[in-house]
């Protein structure tokens, strides 16, 4: 045995564990993750995108200098910041916790960060919703799906794809009586048969039943959930994974989320790492500047 070992031994013997110098997980970002295809699956939240009309519009505006009463700028400040003042935490592409309606269940801050990373799942009504654009997901389709994929790995995140997204940003998609929803049958069956972390759907809402009986379902019974989420024909319907991120408000009964499905190198779809410049960014000829008429920045 080597100094260096005798080391290691003493040192894991000492604290009551095994010192390994495993970098497997690098070797996995090194062979896939660095290779694979990248893709948001996230509406951009803007001060108009639609929104259920009992939380109203959002506002954004400069930053204020609190002694000063004026904006901070680039030319007299070194920088810029910006003001949200906004409406809900129930905003564009989101991942709901259960507490948004059972306050015995964790709200936004208490998901656990185990909800990093997970299977996708995806699974089309698109052509149901020719016949039919009140369809909901039904077990049926589930089944239909796993007879030609295979069965749905547990713990997963399975998004239902309706292409109602396609629409977004138009404000009547907030008004819709009909809109593409999953069934509660369809639900129970991802949660308690297949074993599922969460589902996810475009729609700002679950259901279109008078009660929501899906979220309800799902929120009293300790279930998370993803909504407004954007870009499923983009993602294939198997064999991709997802990285879930999101705004960690104390006691957030909503949460603004970002979801990026890292799907398979021959994917065609979505950007790779070697081909995006990432560390520094590129420098774009088009100046950040304050848009009035469109209440936020652009360029």
């Amino acid at each position: 045995m080597n100094k260096r070992s005798r080391f290691l031994f003493f040192f894991s013997c000492l604290i009551g564990t095994h010192v390994s110098g495993d970098d497997s997980l690098w070797n996995l970002y090194e062979s896939k993750l660095k290779q694979a295809k990248y893709v948001d699956l996230t509406h951009t939240i803007t001060p108009s995108i639609p929104v259920w009309s009992g939380f109203g519009q959002s506002k954004f505006s400069p930053a204020i200098n609190p002694e000063t009463k004026q904006p901070y700028a680039f030319a007299k400040d070194g920088f810029e910041a910006t003001r949200y003042e906004l409406a809900t935490d129930q905003l564009g592409t989101q991942l709901d916790p259960p507490g948004h309606w059972a306050p015995e269940y964790p709200a936004i801050d208490e998901i656990p960060a185990t909800f990093a990373v997970r299977p996708l799942v995806v699974i089309s009504i698109v052509e149901q919703l020719k016949r039919d654009d009140n369809y909901h997901l039904q077990v049926a389709d589930i089944e239909s799906w796993e007879a030609e994929h295979g069965p749905i790995p547990e713990g997963a995140v399975v998004f239902v794809r309706s292409d109602w997204s396609k629409r977004w940003p138009d404000p009547g998609l907030a008004k819709m009586q009909r809109f593409p929803g999953v069934s509660l049958a369809a639900l129970k069956f991802l949660h308690e048969e297949r074993k599922i972390l969460f589902h996810g759907h475009e729609p700002l809402d679950t259901d279109s039943t008078p009660t929501l009986e899906g979220e309800a379902w799902l929120m009293h019974h300790g279930y998370a959930q993803a909504e407004g989420v954007a870009n499923l024909d983009h993602v294939p319907e198997k064999g991709a994974l997802v990285s879930i991120g999101y705004s960690k408000f104390a006691g957030g009964t909503g949460g603004y989320a970002r979801y990026i499905a890292i799907c398979p190198a021959d994917w065609k779809y979505g950007i790779t790492i070697s081909e995006t410049k990432e560390a520094p960014m590129p420098k774009s000829d088009k100046p950040l500047k304050w848009d009035a008429s469109a209440g936020m920045r652009t360029r």
